[in-house]
């Protein structure tokens, strides 16, 4: 089968899109936003282990040594 990617532009326009594919008995997933929330706990909690002094800091002339 094919996969469509539909991006409504408000709630209204969300809500009929919805009521649509449950009304021809459809799946369909939703996500809320454009990233994983798992990456994106990852990206804050690695932010926070900076911030406390945890983890590597490497030189940027080194980086390719």
């Amino acid at each position: 089968m094919e996969t469509l990617i539909v991006q409504p532009k408000t709630k209204e326009q969300l809500a009929a899109l919805k009521a649509i594919i449950k009304a021809l008995k459809i799946d369909y997933q939703s996500e809320k936003g454009p990233y994983n929330p798992e990456f994106v706990e990852k990206i804050l909690q690695g932010r926070e282990d900076i911030k406390n002094g945890k983890g590597v800091k490497i030189d940027t002339k080194d980086l390719w040594k």
